[in-house]
C-alpha cells in the first residue's frame, strides 16, 4: 500500500459524521418524484413533460428551487410545490415507499461502528417525515433534515452537511464527514462542505459519469457498501 492509499485509508476510518440522502440512496424512488411532479404541473395549468428534462438533471435539489426555475413567478412555484407535496404523500399514503435493499443494516452498522448519522432530503419537512414514519424509521438516526432546517437552502450548496455538523457536533473536522447520494447535486454538496468522503450510488437518478464529474471519491453499487467502504474493508 502507498502512502497516498494509506492515508486516504485513515480518513475514511476517521469519519465521525455521515450524512445519508434518502430518496434514491437509503430510500426506493420508484419514479414517485417525477409523477409527484406531472401532478403538480398538472395543477397549475403546465405540461408536465415540457420540465420533466429539468426535474431529472436537478434530482436532489431542493424541490422549491426547482418549480422557482421552472414557474418564475413565486406563487406559481409555491402553489406547485405544495401539490408536489401533497402528490408525493398521496403515494406515501398508499404504501408506494420502501427502503432500499440494505439500507437499514447500513445505517444501523455505521451507527454501531460509532459513527453519527443524519438523513436529509430536498423534499419539505411534512413529506421527509410520512417517509419516516412509512418506513417505521422515526428513531433510527438522532438527526433528519431538509432545507428548511438549514436556512431554506437545500442542494447542491453545503448548508445540510454543516447544519448536521454544527447540530450535532459529531466531528471536529469537515475532513471527518462523509456524504453519501445519487445525484451529481448530493456530490457537489459533500464537495462544498469539504467532506472528506463523498460518495456517491448507482441506485437513484444518475450513472457513475455524472456523480464523478461532479466530485464523486467513490462510486457504490449501493448504501449498503459504505460501512465497508469506512472501514477500509472495500475500497
Amino acid at each position: 500500500m502507498t502512502l497516498q492509499q494509506e492515508i486516504r485509508q485513515e480518513t475514511r476510518q476517521d469519519i465521525r459524521l455521515v450524512v445519508l440522502d434518502m430518496a434514491g440512496t437509503t430510500v426506493a424512488d420508484g419514479g414517485l418524484v417525477e409523477r409527484a411532479f406531472a401532478a403538480a404541473a398538472r395543477h397549475v395549468g403546465a405540461d408536465p413533460e415540457a420540465g420533466l428534462e429539468h426535474v431529472r438533471a436537478t434530482m436532489g435539489e431542493s424541490k422549491i428551487s426547482v418549480f422557482r426555475h421552472l414557474f418564475g413567478e413565486e406563487a406559481t412555484a409555491q402553489e406547485a410545490n405544495r401539490a408536489f407535496e401533497a402528490a408525493y404523500a398521496e403515494l406515501v399514503d398508499a404504501g408506494e415507499v420502501a427502503a432500499l435493499p440494505g439500507a437499514r443494516e447500513a445505517i444501523e452498522e455505521l451507527t454501531a461502528q460509532g459513527r453519527t448519522v443524519v438523513l436529509s432530503t430536498g423534499f419539505a419537512r411534512p413529506t421527509q417525515d410520512a417517509i419516516l414514519a412509512a418506513l417505521g424509521w422515526q428513531d433510527l438516526v438522532p438527526l433528519t433534515l431538509c432545507p428548511a432546517d438549514a436556512g431554506g437552502r437545500g442542494r447542491p450548496y453545503p448548508d445540510m452537511v454543516l447544519t448536521a455538523l454544527l447540530r450535532t457536533a459529531a466531528a471536529d473536522d469537515v475532513r471527518r464527514i462523509a456524504v453519501a447520494g445519487d445525484t451529481s447535486y448530493d456530490m457537489l454538496s459533500g464537495v462544498r462542505a469539504g467532506a472528506g468522503v463523498v460518495a456517491g450510488v448507482l441506485t437513484g437518478a444518475h450513472d457513475a459519469g455524472a456523480l464523478r464529474a461532479a466530485g464523486a471519491t467513490h462510486v457504490l453499487d449501493g448504501v449498503a457498501q459504505l460501512p465497508g467502504v469506512l472501514t477500509g474493508v472495500l475500497t
